[in-house]
């Protein structure tokens, strides 16, 4: 899947929010400064926010996510305060509960399930051995060699 669209379409933005929803703590991951950044300052007339939130809803009717669930509501919510929280279906989780549920599928906020423009530059731009290595790591494959 690829987000396409003309500049300033928001697709940087659509990205940062499901990287986020995923549990990305770097700021500069997320195009910002700081964390509270997430939420809107308002602007042109329209008043800042107090708060943040992102809910993706994913499609597990093939059981990819250990859960009986056919649907999966993640969700992550911040305030300007600095109150955070992380839900699971509508229950409250941990991020570390919930990474680890989204480790099994691939699907986290440090895996390559979400790849930038300067990602894919980067990979343009490299060597054959480097290109090899992040194959290798993509697929979780890197330490196979190095035991055999």
């Amino acid at each position: 899947t690829a987000v396409v669209g003309p500049n300033g379409s928001g697709k940087s933005n659509l990205v940062d929010a499901i990287r986020w929803a995923l549990g990305e703590t770097n700021a500069r991951e997320l195009r910002g400064a700081r964390m509270d950044e997430v939420i809107y300052s308002g602007g042109a007339g329209r008043a800042p926010m107090g708060v943040a939130q992102v809910e993706l809803v994913l499609d597990n009717q093939e059981g990819r996510l250990p859960v009986p669930d056919a649907e999966v509501a993640i969700s992550r919510r911040v305030t300007r305060n600095g109150d955070s929280e992380y839900r699971l279906n509508g229950a409250r989780v941990r991020l570390r509960d919930l990474e680890r549920l989204l480790t099994a599928t691939g699907l986290t906020q440090s895996g390559y399930s979400v790849v930038a423009q300067n990602d894919v530059d980067g990979v343009i731009e490299a060597t054959p051995a480097q290109r090899r290595s992040l194959v290798e790591e993509a697929a979780g494959v890197r330490g196979l060699r190095a035991a055999r």
